[in-house]
């Protein structure tokens, strides 16, 4: 299977669900965030850093119940328009 590129608005979004991620762990470290979410570190250092800009749906959801965010806010907080809203999902 191959796999279509990525769009720039695509890597985008990718970049900013990272972000996002980076802010609402706070000063929690990587690797316990991972294991309470069931993810590598590795895994979730690519995400965070927007290496890894598609993460699969039970990642996004197992990092969202781990951080306490609603998959609600985060879809809306990575919306094409959405870029200075990232703070008001990670308040």
């Amino acid at each position: 299977m191959v796999r279509t590129p990525l769009t720039p608005w695509e890597w985008q979004r990718g970049e900013r669900f990272g972000a996002l991620l980076r802010r609402a762990r706070g000063d929690r470290s990587m690797v316990e965030v991972a294991a309470a979410a069931g993810v590598s570190a590795e895994t979730l250092r690519k995400i965070e850093t927007g290496r890894a800009p598609t993460p699969a749906f039970f990642t996004v959801a197992a990092l969202a119940g781990v951080l306490g965010l609603s998959l609600d806010e985060l879809a809306a907080a990575c919306a094409q328009d959405a870029g200075t809203d990232l703070e008001k999902v990670s308040a």
